[in-house]
């Protein structure tokens, strides 16, 4: 792992919220984060009115005494997907043989609704437990020679990062890094683009980029990217920060293979994922399957896994289409543009691009003289949840999502802005 990321996760929690307090009286240990209690729930919310954001919300057991700008990190469920998780919990537990049996067909029905809610083929959806276990299937699967390059950028998360280290020690394959932008508010598709581009060589065969930066809050324009590309290079992506929060199908970003796990802005059951191919040519399978019969059972990795969880998979994209992907985005986008706005011009600075032709739901925070973890306790305490970018350099982050509302946002604001005179 190389050493800027380690140092990022120590210093940050992998989650995101864990980092070190630094206190201001170094004889003096921090208080420890007071263990937050659920607000329990009295009765069945209601029935679910797709047009009234009050009412998607409420489908959530999430407290409503704290405003919950973290959610994405890893989703809380659904009342209509925690209901299927019972469900399917009840046929493995009543006749295990007969629910693994009909669990090829349910994964098929996971299959159909990926393609339903994100385009392409049914068989075009490899099935995973998260974002991590899909880039390794990706990279994994690559057949490189020690003559050949990938080209990496700066800005990935570790699971890019160590799954390349991982593909070099494997093939002798080289990689490469570009820096797509210096100042990530001021970040543009031409730019990235170009820096991408001009870092291309004879030798390379595969691009590794990230849709949406966790770091920063950049969105990297894909599709342009892909474009622009050499005819015969392979374009890979991390989507996880992009699914469910860009309004766009797969097919049309332009990209080979994409992974993403669905437990962060599709709000889908925890521990599952999905691996998106164009052409499952290029990849050799690294885990053996239970389901080789297609090109993406062959790539979805065999064994035992919370089977109810990727069952109730199909439930967590009908939830998405019955609201729609278009509503659902532009409650993201509407949201975290307030909330840039909100915060420009004021003593603390957004990290993130103003632009939603470049961004997406995240919204990084620099607060000037507080660390991000001290951030995110401070306004813990004032009902904000928050978390802290687990890299290097760290930065306060906020995710406005459908389970958070404009109120909400202009609070948040005004506890951010409050931060500088703590």
């Amino acid at each position: 792992m190389p050493q800027s990321t380690r140092r990022a996760l120590i210093g940050a929690g992998l989650a995101g919220g864990a980092a070190l307090v630094v206190g201001c009286d170094d004889a003096t240990e921090p208080e420890a984060a007071p263990t937050p209690t659920p607000t329990p729930t009295s009765s069945a919310p209601p029935e679910l009115d797709p047009a009234d954001w009050a009412s998607v919300r409420a489908q959530f057991p999430l407290d409503t005494s704290m405003a919950q700008f973290a959610a994405f990190v890893l989703s809380p469920h659904t009342v209509p997907v925690d209901a299927a998780i019972d469900r399917y919990r009840s046929l493995l537990g009543a006749d295990t043989e007969q629910a693994l049996l009909d669990g090829y067909d349910l994964e098929d029905k996971v299959r159909a609704a990926a393609a339903q809610f994100a385009g392409g083929a049914a068989g075009q959806y490899a099935l995973t437990d998260s974002t991590t276990m899909g880039l390794g299937i990706i990279y994994g699967g690559l057949a490189l020679t020690p003559r050949d390059e990938v080209l990496s950028t700066t800005h990935d998360f570790v699971s890019t990062e160590d799954s390349l280290r991982l593909l070099t020690l494997r093939t002798g394959a080289k990689v490469r890094r570009v820096t797509l932008y210096d100042d990530p508010a001021s970040a543009t598709v031409d730019e990235m683009v170009d820096r991408l581009v001009a870092g291309v060589t004879p030798r390379t065969r595969v691009v590794a980029i990230t849709w949406v930066h966790s770091s920063t809050g950049v969105r990297t324009p894909v599709r342009e990217i892909a474009d622009a590309l050499p005819d015969g290079v392979l374009l890979c992506v991390d989507g996880v920060h992009g699914f469910a929060a860009v309004d766009v199908d797969l097919p049309d970003l332009g990209c080979d293979f994409l992974s993403t796990g669905t437990h962060k802005w599709l709000f889908g059951p925890r521990g599952t994922g999905i691996v998106w191919g164009a052409n499952w040519g290029p990849l050799t399978e690294i885990i053996p399957s239970f389901s080789p019969q297609s090109p993406a059972g062959r790539m979805t990795p065999g064994g035992y896994h919370s089977f109810e969880h990727r069952w109730a998979l199909a439930d967590g994209f009908a939830f998405q289409q019955s609201i729609g992907r278009s509503a659902v985005v532009g409650r993201t986008v509407e949201q975290a543009s307030r909330l840039k706005e909100g915060l420009a011009g004021t003593a603390v600075t957004v990290i993130t691009p103003a632009d939603p032709a470049v961004s997406a739901g995240i919204v990084c925070v620099d607060v000037p003289g507080m660390p991000p973890a001290n951030a995110v306790l401070t306004l813990r305490e004032q009902g904000i949840v928050t978390s802290a970018t687990p890299y290097a350099t760290s930065y306060l982050r906020l995710g406005p999502s459908i389970v958070t509302n404009p109120d909400e946002v202009d609070a948040a604001v005004e506890a951010v802005r409050s931060l500088v005179q703590v």
